[in-house]
């Protein structure tokens, strides 16, 4: 294959240059579409002191979770606790720094990173908390409070499909916020359950270019839920 080619062959080589202190923008919303593997890579490494901006953070024993026993995280930009009673206890101990950001800004912060803008307005936040210290303007009469986009040194992402050249497709809800994760990482890594040949893939149907992919690896995957709930009989 060319240049173009994306396709790592260990989860070694696809974290390859992750460091301490770094931030990362993870993908998945609750235990939906996380790069698991690669959360199991950066445990692996050992590596600590890392910035992680996602929507939340998995379980106590799954996803990004696991980065919370060894304490591999300095500080979480996320949009909820959920059910990780760790991050909860880290949260409220004071071990781990937490960003508590609205979901839709979150995504914004992400999509704006990626996207080249610096900085964006909304209402969100308002006369609350999240407000405060940002910027105030005002358009049409209506008060908006500026938010800053974001980046990361890593983005780890989780697809359905792809070619070679990293041009993805996410499978239904499991696209969620891995997009603009891939989109606003300075390294954007990317675990997939296929791999097919270029030009297999209609491009009517490729939701993400592979032009913001660095590294394509293949995976299998748990499909772990975070609450199973059943009709009793």
């Amino acid at each position: 294959m060319s240049g173009f080619d994306k396709v790592v062959s260990s989860y070694e080589e696809a974290m390859e240059g992750l460091e301490d202190n770094m931030t990362v923008l993870a993908g998945g919303f609750g235990l939906c579409g996380i790069p698991e593997n690669l959360i199991v890579e950066i445990r692996r490494k050992g590596t600590k002191g890392l910035t992680i901006v996602s929507n939340n953070c998995g379980t106590e024993a799954f996803g990004l979770g696991m980065l919370l026993i060894d304490k591999q995280i300095k500080k979480m930009v996320a949009s909820y606790v959920g059910e990780n009673s760790m991050f909860e206890a880290q949260m409220m101990s004071g071990e781990l720094e937490v960003e508590l950001t609205p979901q839709g800004t979150l995504a914004e912060k992400m999509r704006a990173g990626g996207a080249g803008i610096p900085a964006f307005y909304t209402a969100t936040g308002y006369g609350t908390l999240v407000g405060e210290g940002k910027e105030v303007r005002e358009f049409d009469g209506r008060p908006y409070i500026m938010e800053e986009a974001i980046q990361g040194d890593f983005s780890i992402a989780k697809a359905w499909k792809a070619d070679r050249y990293g041009n993805l497709m996410f499978r239904k809800t499991a696209r969620n916020f891995n997009p603009m994760v891939v989109t606003a990482g300075k390294i954007a890594v990317v675990e997939v359950e296929e791999i097919v040949e270029v030009g297999e893939l209609d491009p009517d149907e490729i939701h993400l270019p592979g032009i913001y992919v660095n590294r394509l690896i293949k995976g299998t995957f748990e499909k772990t839920i975070e609450q199973r709930t059943v009709r009793s009989a």
